[in-house]
This record gives C-alpha cells, sequence and structure tokens, in this order.
C-alpha cells in the first residue's frame, strides 16, 4: 500500500475547508495557495470529490466549494475512495481467478496484507474530517518512532 498525492492532498484540502469556510463556499485558489497544492490538481480532485457527494459547488463571484455534509460525517476513507487511492496492500488485481503471484494463485503472505489492508480501512473509515482538524489523532504506542526503535510499556526495543 503506497498513498499517493491524491489521498493526502484530497484530505488535507477537504480539512482546509472544514477549518476556514465559515459557513462559505471557499475557491480552489484560497486552498491551493494555502495549503502548497497545484490548482490544477486540485480541480481534478474536487471533480472527483463532487462526483462522490463529499463537496457541493457554487459557479460564479464569491462561488468555490462547500463541504455536501457535516465534518463530523465525512470519513476520512469516503474521502480516499472518491479519489480512487487504493487502500490495498496487496498486489492482487482485484479481479476473480487472478492472484498475487504470475501464476494467479495467492502469495504466501497474502492474509497478512489483507488483514493489514482491513485495519488500515477500518481506521480510515473511524476516523472523521472533524477528528483530523479537530484534535491530536494519538498514534498507536506500539509504533515505531520512526527513529528505529519501538516503545513497548515504557520499554525501548532495538
Amino acid at each position: 500500500m503506497k498513498l499517493s498525492t491524491k489521498g493526502r492532498y484530497a484530505v488535507t484540502a477537504m480539512s482546509d475547508i472544514a477549518i476556514h469556510a465559515d459557513g462559505r463556499p471557499l475557491a480552489l485558489t484560497e486552498i491551493a495557495d494555502r495549503q502548497g497544492i497545484s490548482l490544477a490538481y486540485l480541480e481534478q480532485l474536487f471533480g472527483k470529490l463532487r462526483r462522490a457527494g463529499l463537496v457541493t459547488s457554487m459557479r460564479g463571484p464569491g462561488g468555490g466549494y462547500s463541504l455536501a455534509r457535516p465534518a463530523n460525517e465525512i470519513a476520512v476513507s469516503e474521502i480516499m475512495t472518491a479519489v480512487e487511492e487504493n487502500l490495498q496492500a496487496t498486489q492482487c488485481s482485484g479481479e476473480v481467478g487472478k492472484g498475487c503471484t504470475k501464476s494467479g494463485t495467492q502469495c504466501l503472505t497474502h492474509n497478512l496484507w489483507e488483514r493489514l489492508s482491513a485495519h488500515v480501512y477500518t481506521f480510515l473509515q473511524q476516523t472523521t474530517l472533524e477528528d483530523v482538524v479537530a484534535t491530536e489523532i494519538v498514534p498507536c504506542p506500539a509504533v515505531p518512532d520512526f527513529i528505529g526503535a519501538t516503545v513497548f510499556d515504557g520499554k525501548t526495543a532495538r
């Protein structure tokens, strides 16, 4: 599983709307300037977000985009899915009869990656846009600190 800029930027832009909209539509140029995202890229993403029913658009002066539902009703997984972000950790094509390997069978670790995908999806399904902008998401204590150490019950394992 590799999260691309599509998913990251879509969640960032939607978060920007949740924070800055104040009941008015936001122009994509405002979001692009604040977040350092290409306007052309945002236009592509917002077309998909609009078709998925996550944002509404208003044309003309003072126009722009608004959240289609309150931030606490929009799951991060919906945003990722809307912009076609692949949340699968397996290498399977998803087609019937097609597996992970050249021969079309499942690889030995298929179930491991499938379970990881399920956990990631569940986390993103349970995390709303409001969670992203309103609170700090506390990481799992077993997650590596990205310097090479993992903390378990206050003890560092290397």
